[in-house]
């Protein structure tokens, strides 16, 4: 895993986004990562540390990650909490892991930088993946609706130091 750096390519990475959540576009939920353009995926990293997995000279995953997240006002959230988002895998690359070691990488470096609880929303319909985040330790504590999404999210949390 390696830092998101001036080298790195925004669109690359906004390619990525776009086929990690090309499966849940397909099925209805359609995440703002499923079609954001390469000027959101520039202000989202700016808003954190972006992180890359690279298989050779491939971005094949990534995570954004900030502690303390700058939830909006009515977030069901503690202050000082630390978040992540764009967590997506290549579609090649599912089944491999490689999504836990993003996980693992983003819940470490939210307590690096100073905080004990991961808060995150995903879409309420995407059962799927609110059970791995469940299996995972996070547990639901609200909802919340995005702007920029055409569902409901579940907003789950976990404590890291457990």
């Amino acid at each position: 895993m390696q830092r998101f750096s001036e080298d790195d390519s925004v669109e690359t990475l906004t390619r990525l986004l776009h086929r990690a959540y090309a499966d849940h576009a397909a099925a209805g939920r359609v995440f703002f990562a499923s079609y954001q353009s390469v000027k959101d995926t520039a202000s989202r990293l700016r808003r954190g540390e972006c992180w890359l997995a690279l298989q050779g000279a491939n971005v094949v995953g990534t995570v954004t990650v900030a502690a303390p997240y700058a939830a909006p006002d009515g977030y069901p959230a503690p202050v000082g909490v630390g978040s992540f988002w764009q967590l997506a895998v290549d579609p090649t690359y599912r089944g491999t892991g490689l999504g836990q070691r993003l996980l693992t990488l983003a819940e470490d470096r939210i307590v690096a930088l100073g905080s004990t609880v991961a808060v995150i929303d995903t879409s309420a319909e995407a059962v799927e993946l609110v059970g791995w985040y469940r299996r995972r330790g996070y547990a639901p504590v609200g909802t919340w609706r995005w702007d920029v999404t055409n569902y409901e999210s579940v907003v789950l949390q976990k404590d890291l130091t457990a």
